[in-house]
């Protein structure tokens, strides 16, 4: 079983709705099991794109995915969910980013684990920490809540709790 952690992300049309109807997917998946949620981020897109604020949120689960089976499968959730192609950082119906796989580091010209921009985003190392705070980046051991105390740039602008599926944990 792999242990994966997956950023979600979201800032066209309903957000909230996005995020449920994401859940709703992954959580229905036989590939992935015990699935717990970070609360929601209110965020300022990343990027120089103006844009609406983002919803984004992190999940941990475990899988018998690979790593390349997962990426697809992420980019078919986007698909089912709406996602329209855009410029790089821009607007987005759904954006699912696997963040850390096990422990693997892993690059090529598809995927780059752990996620490149991990270390450089409040918005991923905050529901990341919530999740486990004692999380290290599998490349230099660091942890990241010493990346998180070392950024300057803030994104995030509010922090809530999506009642119904906070407490959701898939034990198939």
């Amino acid at each position: 079983m792999n242990k994966v952690y997956i950023g979600i992300g979201t800032n066209v049309g309903d957000r909230l709705l996005n995020i449920k109807n994401t859940l709703k997917l992954l959580n229905e998946s036989e590939n992935l099991f015990r699935l717990k949620f970070s609360s929601i981020y209110e965020t300022l897109p990343y990027g120089d794109i103006e844009q609406n604020n983002f919803y984004n949120a992190v999940i941990i689960c475990e899988t018998n995915f690979d790593f390349h089976e997962l990426l697809i499968f992420t980019k078919s959730i986007e698909e089912k969910i709406g996602r329209i192609k855009r410029e790089n950082w821009g607007p987005r119906e759904i954006d699912l980013d696997i963040l850390l796989f096990n422990d693997l580091v892993y690059e090529d010209d598809k995927i780059a684990i752990p996620h490149k921009d991990l270390i450089n985003r409040d918005f991923v190392l905050e529901p990341l920490l919530e999740l486990d705070e004692n999380i290290k980046h599998p490349e230099t051991k660091i942890e990241l809540r010493e990346y998180l105390k070392a950024l300057t740039d803030k994104y995030i602008l509010s922090k809530f709790i999506l009642e119904l599926e906070k407490n959701i944990e898939n034990d198939k």
